[in-house]
């Protein structure tokens, strides 16, 4: 027979004397502490990690094979997508294709090149067309396999997509020397 070795105390209620309950030890407690402080740190580490992996992609920019350009300077990739360089020679119009909106890569373009708010985005090329400096505004993609579709069918089509999501063949710009991968690469 095991015997209750717990304190007595006094049930309000009923008068009768009840086993007091027991609370945690100050070591029980502190072993949960720990074991919570552990999980958070180990919680917050997985979250950080994820956003930096995202980061961390490039975002390479392919033209149609017979663009007469190999590599470009992050300003006159900004010259293009700005809509200030519409010729990539005198007979082959750039053609501009952007990313769906809430894309990721998108996201690296607005504020790595046009260094603007999706709202300023729309306004600057909304403006453009007002002031008959452009036609329309790029074109909108909706998935990498469509901007390939689209770069390898189209002369003077420039696209940009993720680096990891390039098919073999195509052709990707150097931007100030650098492609997709390698250190002082500037689109990621």
């Amino acid at each position: 027979m095991i015997i209750d070795q717990r304190p007595l105390k006094r049930d309000v209620s009923s008068g009768r004397r009840v086993p007091k309950r027991s609370s945690m030890t100050s070591s029980s407690q502190h072993t949960v502490i720990v074991f919570l402080l552990a999980a958070i740190l180990c919680l917050s580490c997985v979250l950080w990690a994820v956003p930096q992996a995202a980061r961390q992609s490039d975002i390479a920019i392919l033209v149609h094979p017979d663009t007469p350009v190999d590599n470009l300077s992050l300003s006159d990739v900004r010259k293009v997508f700005m809509g200030e360089r519409q010729y990539w020679s005198a007979r082959l119009p750039v053609e501009l294709y952007l990313s769906a909106p809430s894309s990721h890569e998108r996201g690296v373009v607005l504020r790595v090149i046009y260094q603007m708010s999706e709202a300023q985005y729309r306004q600057y090329w909304i403006a453009k067309i007002l002031r008959a400096e452009a036609v329309s505004p790029p074109k909108n993609v909706s998935s990498n396999d469509a901007a390939m579709e689209l770069v390898t069918g189209i002369p003077g089509a420039i696209v940009f997509m993720d680096a990891h999501e390039v098919r073999p063949g195509s052709k990707v710009l150097r931007v100030d020397g650098y492609k997709p991968g390698q250190p002082g690469y500037p689109l990621h």
